[in-house]
């Protein structure tokens, strides 16, 4: 027979100081474990949307008069785009936020709920039109192409809940820092604060594109739109949603992937610079999808390439860190010769595997980058399947498998479990496949690019 002792004030009071010690409260873990779970299911829904597309691209799938090619591509954009990474960042970030600064505060616990449905809500008001073949606008979704208007009402909404999870943030952050008089932020909420200042001041030019200049129109109370304007607030807004991304994954490699190998973080400082540097060097990198459009000077297309050039500075000082981690690590374990190291990396733990494929698959990636921010390279694949290639090799391979990467320890610690050696070999199974898959497929794409097929 079990018996049950009911608890009492200090009892509960013990218990949460518990949590507290051994790292995320039960509330705070709740709202993580809500933002993860949505993420995953919009990377299943997703997922499926990108295979029937693509089998349809291919002439091997007939898709339903009612469900067209152009529909599943808006779907596929809107889920895995501004829901699947969204979502995931957030649920991660405030799980950073809950373990280094001592729990949520109940305000910022509220405004996490309400952000939360804020964008729930959003998201569904957004994806009706979508279901209905009035949306097919694509994730871009900027004019001259007009959607249904209640489809910006609900990307509007899904704005305003990022905002309160960004100011939510920024709360917490400054309640630390009052109580924390000279000492430094924890370099995962320095990391997660810098994530959400990019989240709010990108999505500040989108919501003016949205709410001031799209709603109107799409509404129909005034007759024409400045299609170049809308376009580069789009962008301001749209690679720094990239650039979040990769933040949120140079977060997971700099503070997560040595402690999961036995080492140490390469230098504080460095990975504050770094942060500083990214965030800054965002600031005009949109400018590089309008690099062949009319209506901008040349003097501001060649900041463009020097500020999106720039971000490689952070980007090579990541790749030094990283790799002398590894090293350092791999000869403690007891690596001889010049490459003995390597072989002691824990290559059989998928919390290390998912994450160093994803940092190795950054190098083609932002080569490729390159290649999209330089004027003549440019012309070459503007608007082919390139692109499309490129953009899947930095979310599918350097982005969503870190995520996987911090899927399979940030998940059982918040859950109070324990990876398993099943699931991990699991893990290390999923990881394989998923990276044969996305090297075929982004391989494939940035061929056919080259042949000037269209995107």
């Amino acid at each position: 027979m079990e018996i049950v002792i009911p608890q009492t004030g200090k009892v509960k009071a013990i218990q949460e100081k518990a949590n507290k010690v051994l790292g995320i409260s039960l509330e705070d873990a709740r709202i993580s474990k809500s933002y993860i779970a949505v993420a995953f299911i919009a990377l299943l829904v997703g997922g499926i949307l990108g295979l029937l597309q693509g089998l349809n691209r291919a002439g091997l799938l007939e898709l339903p008069t009612w469900f067209n090619y152009y529909q599943v591509l808006t779907a596929h954009g809107v889920i895995l785009v501004l829901v699947l990474t969204a979502f995931f960042s957030i649920g991660y970030f405030y799980a950073g936020l809950s373990h280094t600064l001592g729990g949520l505060l109940p305000k910022v616990r509220m405004m996490a709920w309400i952000g939360f449905w804020t964008k729930i809500v959003g998201f569904v008001i957004a994806v009706i039109p979508i279901l209905m073949n009035e949306a097919s606008v694509m994730f871009t979704f900027y004019p001259p192409m007009r959607a249904n208007p209640w489809f910006y009402v609900g990307l509007a909404l899904i704005v305003v809940g990022v905002w309160i999870l960004a100011f939510g943030a920024f709360i917490q952050v400054a309640n630390w820092r009052k109580n924390n008089k000279g000492k430094n932020i924890p370099i995962l909420s320095y990391f997660a604060t810098g994530v959400f200042v990019l989240l709010f001041f990108g999505s500040v030019p989108v919501a003016i594109e949205v709410i001031v200049m799209i709603i109107p129109w799409a509404f129909g109370w005034v007759e024409t739109i400045n299609v170049m304007v809308a376009r580069t607030l789009f962008w301001a807004f749209g690679h720094t949603l990239v650039n979040i991304w990769y933040l949120t994954a140079v977060s997971a490699w700099y503070v997560i992937v040595p402690k999961i190998i036995g080492g140490r973080r390469f230098s504080d400082l460095l990975t504050r610079i770094v942060i500083i540097g990214l965030v800054i060097m965002n600031i005009t990198g949109g400018f590089h999808h309008q690099i062949i459009d009319p209506g901008i000077s040349e003097s501001v297309k060649f900041m463009h390439v020097f500020m999106s050039l720039a971000i490689g500075f952070p980007s090579l000082m990541t790749v030094y860190a990283m790799f002398a981690v590894f090293e350092r690590t791999g000869r403690k374990l007891g690596g001889k010769g010049l490459t003995g190291w390597f072989k002691k990396l824990p290559w059989g733990d998928v919390r290390f595997l998912a994450p160093f494929i994803a940092m190795a698959a950054f190098a083609p990636a932002g080569a490729g980058g390159i290649v999209q921010s330089t004027n003549q390279l440019n012309q070459v694949v503007h608007n082919t399947m390139w692109v499309v290639g490129h953009f899947h090799l930095t979310l599918g391979m350097s982005v969503v498998m870190t995520f996987f990467g911090i899927s399979y320890w940030l998940v059982p610690y918040i859950s109070k479990r324990v990876l398993t050696p099943q699931m991990n070999k699991l893990g290390i199974i999923q990881t394989i496949i998923w990276t044969i898959g996305m090297v075929f497929m982004s391989g494939a794409m940035h061929y056919v690019g080259l042949l000037g097929s269209p995107r």
